[in-house]
């Protein structure tokens, strides 16, 4: 048995849930996977797959076994990079996560371009406003916003932002239109539940802070886009995530002398493995993509 050939078609299993998805994309017959499996089982004397009816999930080992088996075969690739030199283009599976509005937004439509640049990746793009452990959901590198509560984490600042506060036209037409931080108690908000719900606004040293209230919660930012856009009230958000609406009028920044505390764009890499060159290449790239001045931008 070709033990490097196992662990890629175990690693392939894991990812696709059955044996017939990972001989389609191996190019092999399905028996032919599942020979690999059960002999790979043998040697290691342990399952490694549970299964039922509803598919293949890794046992307790089996996990372990992929996790340690992926970072074996991305290193092989780093290697094989490597020796062919710069000029080569980057091959494989590299698995993305992101908060599901900004990479809808900002990521999916520029995909196209890095994907020209390199024929031989494929990506996987995870959507979750959720920190997700990076290491057992086989993540190569995530995007996130905001600081980091891992001081440890493996990771690049790619640019900084601006968060304000937005409404719609018509909602402001209803209400009228906020003119100072403390005249927004007075307004609908919607809250987002992964943030305070005191905002806190500074103006020439100026401090100002005010708790806000609304009818509804919401948990991932593409709800608080929807509400926002329904004329539901006002709400406190990124610059990156009205970039459309801005653009075209359909919803106003509020109270603009004044600020909130900014945003940080991050690339984020697991943690004990080392980064990977599609990893590197797509956070140069979404970098690239949200430079100042590029249609990607703010």
């Amino acid at each position: 048995m070709d033990r490097f050939q196992a662990m890629t078609t175990f690693v392939r299993v894991v990812d696709t849930g059955s044996f017939s998805a990972a001989a389609r994309q191996l190019n092999v017959g399905q028996p032919a996977v599942s020979k690999t499996i059960a002999q790979l089982e043998n040697r290691l004397q342990v399952s490694l797959l549970i299964r039922s009816t509803h598919g293949l999930t890794p046992t307790e080992a089996g996990q372990r076994f992929y996790e340690r088996a992926r970072v074996a075969i991305q290193e092989a690739d780093e290697a094989e990079l490597s020796a062919r030199g710069a000029g080569a283009g980057l091959s494989g599976c590299l698995r993305v996560s992101a908060a599901t509005t900004f990479a809808r937004l900002h990521v999916i439509p520029h995909l196209p371009r890095f994907l020209d640049q390199h024929p031989g990746l494929e990506i996987d793009v995870i959507l979750d406003d959720r920190v997700i452990d990076l290491v057992a959901e086989g993540i190569d590198v995530t995007l996130r916003m905001g600081s980091l509560p891992d001081s440890s984490a493996v990771a690049r600042k790619l640019m900084g932002g601006r968060r304000s506060v937005f409404a719609t036209p018509a909602y402001l037409a209803r209400a009228g239109e906020p003119r100072t931080p403390g005249e927004l108690a007075e307004h609908e908000t919607i809250i987002y539940s992964q943030l305070s719900n005191v905002w806190a606004f500074t103006r020439d040293g100026t401090e100002a802070s005010v708790a806000v209230r609304g009818r509804v919660r919401v948990s991932a930012a593409e709800g608080l886009r929807a509400a926002v856009l329904a004329d539901m009230g006002l709400t406190i958000g990124s610059d990156w995530m009205f970039v459309p609406e801005l653009a075209s009028g359909e919803v106003k920044r509020l109270l603009a002398d004044w600020s909130l505390p900014p945003i940080d764009l991050w690339a984020v890499f697991p943690t004990g493995r080392m980064v990977s060159a599609k990893a590197r290449a797509f956070a140069a790239f979404v970098e690239e993509v949200m430079a100042p001045g590029h249609s990607g931008a703010a």
